[in-house]
């Protein structure tokens, strides 16, 4: 495979191995054959399902075999549409159909929640696995979600903390980056000694309380800095929102302007950047980091019909062909 060679078999403790072809049929058959006819019907719902795969593998196979490479989404794409008999046909395009994967992922609506201490001083910020950006925890709707519901959901995984009896469907804030509708709801009153962690592997790094007036943007840059040095992207533009609302509502427990409650951490997986299985630990570098966040660059237009992934807009699978690849894979 061109750009992807396989490691040799002397190197096989080391991690810089790719997963063998019979893994990849595993889980090409696993995710994406043997799901529901509906979501085989696009090249967005089939990359969603490579996208399950892809975590399946970070988090399980990479664990248990620690000669397996971590592989980037794309790469691992790649992989498995050139090792699935299904998918093999469709590999001169890969880089048209990711791209409009990307593209579709953007205008995926987000939901969230804002979950802030019992003083209103401070909020839950969360912090991803890859690279230094925090956000506040949340994340894209399923098929046929309810907002509430996805929030719910997210915030269990990225957090451990249900929110779903804390939740009133009327208080969020709302907000478009780009074509992508953001919604956070917002959770007032959580005490600041709550049990955190997260459910999902190898997706948060640290959980903190934050201090919102630390979080303050500087300036009206499109990334904005906060005054501990940490910069701000899909956290600056709901703090306006966010001081108007508790401007309105009275906290559980009323600050102390002479007791200032100083950011903490909640949770951290120690030696992250290193891929090791998640522990806790008590020290909060949330003030030490220079924290890098995500950007908004809207997608490039769905509609474009200048290149060949715009010819898969209503494109299926032949069915026939996963029957057999199926049927050939439970005879072997």
């Amino acid at each position: 495979m061109s750009g992807l060679p396989r490691s040799s078999t002397s190197s096989a403790h080391i991690k810089t191995n790719l997963p063998p072809q019979e893994l990849l049929h595993d889980l090409c058959s696993r995710f994406v054959l043997n799901v529901p006819e509906e979501d085989q019907e696009s090249f967005e719902r089939i990359l969603f399902l490579v996208e399950n795969a892809y975590w399946f593998y970070e988090d399980n196979s990479v664990e248990k075999d620690p000669s397996l490479k971590s592989l980037t989404l794309k790469e691992f794409t790649s992989l498995l549409f050139n090792n699935c008999d299904v998918l093999r046909p469709y590999v001169p395009h890969i880089d048209d159909i990711f791209k409009d994967f990307t593209s579709y992922k953007v205008k995926v609506p987000v939901t969230g929640a804002i979950i802030l201490d019992e003083t209103f001083e401070r909020c839950i910020l969360v912090k991803g696995w890859k690279g230094t950006s925090w956000s506040f925890p949340r994340g894209k709707k399923n098929k046929d979600e309810e907002d509430h519901a996805c929030a719910v959901r997210e915030v269990l995984e990225e957090t451990g903390f249900d929110v779903s009896n804390l939740l009133s469907k009327d208080e969020y804030i709302e907000m478009m980056f780009g074509q992508q509708r953001v919604r956070l709801y917002i959770i007032p009153g959580v005490k600041d000694d709550t049990a955190f962690a997260p459910l999902t592997k190898k997706e948060i790094s640290e959980i903190a309380w934050h201090r919102l007036d630390e979080l303050r943007p500087l300036n009206d840059d499109v990334i904005a800095r906060g005054i501990t040095g940490i910069k701000l992207y899909m956290v600056a533009p709901f703090l306006a929102s966010l001081k108007s609302w508790i401007s309105k509502h009275q906290p559980t427990v009323a600050p102390k302007p002479d007791r200032r409650l100083k950011g903490k951490c909640a949770w951290k997986a120690k030696n992250s950047s290193l891929g090791s299985s998640s522990n806790v630990t008590v020290e909060c570098q949330s003030s030490k980091l220079i924290v890098e966040c995500e950007s908004s660059k809207p997608g490039s237009d769905a509609n474009n019909k200048g290149h060949p992934g715009s010819s898969f807009r209503n494109f299926r699978f032949d069915t026939v062909a996963i029957t057999r690849a199926m049927e050939a894979g439970f005879a072997s």
